[in-house]
């Protein structure tokens, strides 16, 4: 087991190195988060002798990479749907609520991301803000214009 001197020399030498390859793997601050902290415990837990500070960046590298590949192997990955297959899965919607559903569906990602998790799964604005790591105006912003283009999309003000 390490020491709290080396811990904190390697989370302040490698911490942007293994933020950014969690980023560039899981596209999700979360998950980034969370390897991120399954890295230094590793490396707190581990007795690996490194021979220089190469070999010591190496071993960070590839345990995150590894952490990763892991992650997104994971049950509850496998598990998961996009909204796409949704949609597909949707076909048997009442005519009403289907046309509800392929309005926000052809919405852009950005604002089909805001509708999804405030309107389907009754997050707020806030929560939505730390889950996409957007400001929580920004997000407002979004439910605002989306509100618009559903507007106009199903035909006027029948659905505010």
């Amino acid at each position: 087991m390490r020491n709290e001197q080396e811990v904190n020399r390697a989370i302040e030498r490698y911490s942007d190195t293994i933020r950014r390859l969690c980023m560039i793997y899981l596209k999700n601050y979360a998950d980034t988060e969370d390897i991120f902290q399954t890295v230094f415990l590793k490396y707190v837990l581990s007795s690996v002798l490194f021979e220089s500070e190469e070999h010591e960046k190496a071993w960070f590298i590839r345990v995150t990479i590894n952490a990763c590949k892991d992650l997104l192997k994971s049950f509850f990955r496998s598990r998961t749907i996009s909204l796409d297959q949704v949609m597909e899965q949707t076909a048997d919607l009442p005519p009403d609520h289907r046309d509800v559903w392929d309005a926000v569906c052809s919405l852009p990602q950005k604002y089909r991301d805001v509708v999804y998790l405030h309107y389907f799964e009754e997050y707020t604005a806030p929560q939505i803000s730390h889950i996409l790591g957007k400001n929580v105006n920004t997000i407002y912003t979004l439910l605002t214009r989306s509100k618009k283009m559903l507007r106009e999309k199903l035909g006027g003000d029948a659905y505010e």
